[in-house]
């Protein structure tokens, strides 16, 4: 009586069990990445002794950054900020925002280092003046400390064309700016007390922040724009160098020894632009349209 044959695994079964197992695990990382995506920044915990935060382009809007810094003044892992600065400035109520935040880090014992890149002039300088310390290139842009409100009149234009304003209106400065009509001596007083208002909370920002007297200052917020070499002769920073100077000093200020762990946001792109892998991003492309309205402003734009 011949043996019975031993009965071998199907090969099929094998390889359809490996498959809907590579299927699975596949699932699963996909549904990690869209849940790590989706999950609110305040539920993360990132790691890290220094937070780097990156303030670029024209400053319209202080929210992503605001919410960054309040973040890391939250993080008890994170004992200290620099701030990388590449804006010629911008509105004024955004340089202020981060200003304050940045006030509200040093107030929580946060050390706050200010890296300035190419340009760090009017806001950028204004933020940079919240450190506890500001190191900006020799070759580097910076100073520019004055307020600019900017109108356009096209009366004569309008009048080629047959262009007519009608304006109804509450009060007398209401539709003051207007282009299509010259502004009134009295209108052209009222816009420069509101410039030099601002002007002064500017100077006595870098006062405060720079250990300067407001006369000082006074001196030199003229709008006039200087490079990182002339800054640091007029103690508008502490040192020159670049970026990985400036982790270095943080990192021996508050006590890393070795290499010290760095957290950083990368810029969320559109899923667009990413899949396009464009060049282009949506903050800088946002710092080339020209704004509709006329901002009273902190800015550099020769």
């Amino acid at each position: 009586m011949e043996p019975a044959a031993q009965s071998k695994p199907p090969r099929k079964s094998f390889l359809a069990s490996l498959l809907r197992f590579s299927a699975a695990l596949v699932a699963l990382m996909i549904l990690l990445t869209i849940g790590s995506a989706l999950l609110p920044e305040r539920w993360k915990s990132p790691s890290g002794e220094i937070a780097l935060v990156h303030i670029q382009g024209m400053l319209l809007d202080s929210r992503d950054i605001v919410r960054q810094l309040s973040s890391y003044r939250q993080n008890p892992g994170v004992r200290g900020v620099i701030l990388r600065i590449d804006s010629p400035g911008g509105a004024v109520a955004p340089a202020q925002e981060v200003y304050d935040e940045v006030m509200k880090l040093r107030a929580e014992h946060k050390t706050v280092y200010a890296s300035l890149g190419a340009i760090a002039a009017s806001g950028g300088y204004y933020i940079a003046c919240a450190a506890d310390y500001v190191l900006a290139n020799p070759g580097t842009l910076t100073g520019s400390i004055a307020a600019v409100m900017a109108f356009s009149n096209v009366e004569e234009l309008a009048k080629k064309i047959g262009v007519a304003s009608v304006v109804i209106k509450s009060g007398k400065y209401k539709d003051v700016g207007s282009p299509l009509r010259a502004m009134k001596p009295e209108e052209q007083k009222l816009l420069q007390n509101v410039v030099d208002d601002v002007h002064q909370q500017f100077i006595h920002a870098v006062a405060k922040g720079r250990g300067l007297t407001v006369s000082e200052v006074s001196a030199i917020a003229d709008g006039r724009i200087m490079t990182g070499q002339q800054a640091l002769a007029l103690k508008l920073i502490d040192e020159t160098g670049g970026l990985e100077k400036t982790i270095e000093l943080l990192a021996k200020k508050i006590g890393v020894e070795g290499k010290p762990e760095i957290i950083e946001e990368k810029e969320k792109l559109p899923f667009l632009d990413w899949l396009l892998q464009s060049s282009l991003s949506r903050k800088f492309a946002a710092t080339l349209t020209p704004s509709s309205v006329p901002r009273l402003q902190y800015v550099w734009f020769p």
